[in-house]
């Protein structure tokens, strides 16, 4: 077996999940490819050692990829991404026409272009629905033309049983170069059962998960600012692990363990304060609808909302199981798997937008590890340590980020602000 750090791409990067899933099983994400420039801004911030390409993915060639990274010649191990899925998503109203999706097909160009020996497209279980599935024969015949082959048995994977605290369930799509053997799908960490919102025995739930997290409401400071210096208390085992365990191959970061972040209060309310009272744990408030989590239970999914340029409607937030509010975005962090030095945009919307609209880095993971096993490659656990610095960069708007990367302010669209029932 080999030892060594596999080179990959992560298109559609978001703010990183899948970057930092990969880079847990011990690749080197050497590309990262976005078109947000808050997006960018948050990834860079995370993953300094790395290229962040802030692009149209519909403009963008493997040669530019190739260049602005530090990959030149070399052979590509996996292109992974999810492209835009709105119109494939099971909530609201689905559009197999939606021109987000014509984005995956330049996924499949990039594939084409940058010959990696194998890749990973993440999606919502939407696309894989009987109406779609023209859509999806499209693509898989696109691949098979090209010299790849995929796994038509594709499966929607459910992230709490990859040790994720949050009933998300995801479809993944995988292939390779057609002389190599499949990757298989990764094996449950844990036996999920709906029935009773249970896992046997490993993942952790909503309480193990934030237990150990200040509670916002006694630092006012939190109301105008998303971080403030705490008395660092012992972490739990969910968060050493996510910190710390043998299989995890990421580069260590330093930062400050007395610095919680990503901790925005949100302003209630008297009466949804009342409200939030009355809900039990594991139900929804009936007016607003927010699902209030329970301790020993796990989080529901966590969603996105839409972006400046569909409306900037904010997702239903989870409540948090012991105090009448919604979760802040270090919670919903959490509830993700992330680990507590990766950072967020300072603002709740930007901030759960990028939680929501990432893959939980554990379920990359176990992605990730099957495709080191038919690569036989055993990674190398990094011994350089980096420091996270330029947090200001975390505090753009939409204008002053766009400016940082030099591209259009235009290209995501303008914010319209909604009245919030929060």
């Amino acid at each position: 077996m080999n030892q060594k750090r596999p080179i990959a791409i992560d298109l559609f990067a978001g703010v990183g999940g899948m970057t930092l899933g990969f880079e847990q099983a011990g690749f080197d994400v050497l590309g990262s490819v976005e078109i947000d420039p808050i997006h960018c801004a948050a990834h860079h911030y995370n993953f300094p050692f790395w290229t962040t390409i802030c692009s149209d993915i519909s403009i963008i060639n493997a040669k530019t990829i190739r260049n602005l990274s530090c990959i030149g010649n070399r052979e590509i191990d996996v292109v992974f991404g999810g492209p835009p899925c709105q119109g494939f998503s099971l909530i609201g109203k689905r559009n197999p026409k939606d021109n987000r999706n014509n984005l995956i097909k330049h996924f499949i160009r990039l594939v084409i272009e940058l010959q990696p020996k194998y890749f990973v497209i993440e999606n919502v279980p939407g696309m894989a629905t009987k109406n779609n599935q023209a859509f999806l024969e499209e693509i898989f015949d696109e691949f098979i033309a090209n010299n790849y082959r995929i796994e038509t048995n594709y499966k929607i994977l459910n992230a709490a049983n990859y040790g994720v605290p949050q009933i998300r369930k995801r479809l993944f799509i995988m292939g390779g170069k057609s002389d190599l053997p499949l990757p298989d799908y990764p094996q449950f960490l844990t036996n999920y059962n709906q029935e009773i919102n249970s896992t046997i025995p490993f993942t952790p739930t909503v309480s193990q998960a934030i237990n150990d997290l200040p509670e916002v409401n006694h630092y006012p400071e939190l109301s105008y600012k998303d971080s403030m210096k705490v008395n660092s208390s012992k972490l739990n085992d969910y968060v050493k692990g996510l910190l710390d365990s043998n299989d995890n191959f990421s580069y260590k970061r330093i930062y400050d363990k007395n610095l919680l972040t990503s901790s925005f209060r949100t302003k209630h309310t008297t009466k949804l304060i009342e409200r939030f009272n009355k809900t039990p744990q594991g139900k929804k408030e009936p007016i607003s609808r927010f699902f209030k989590l329970h301790p020993e239970g796990l989080c529901n999914t966590l969603r996105a909302g839409t972006p400046s340029n569909r409306g900037s409607y904010t997702s239903p937030r989870p409540i948090h199981p012991f105090t009448p509010r919604c979760i802040t975005v270090r919670e919903a962090a959490r509830l993700h798997s992330y680990p507590d030095w990766f950072r967020f945009h300072v603002t709740k919307w930007h901030g759960f937008r990028q939680v929501g609209n990432s893959v939980p880095p554990l379920l990359a993971k176990a992605i990730a590890k099957e495709i080191l096993k038919t690569l036989d490659i055993s990674p190398i656990k990094p011994i350089i340590e980096y420091k996270l610095e330029n947090e200001e960069n975390l505090s753009f708007n939409t204008s002053q980020a766009a400016t940082y990367y030099n591209i259009s302010t235009d290209v995501i669209g303008k914010r319209i602000r909604k009245k919030q029932i929060i």
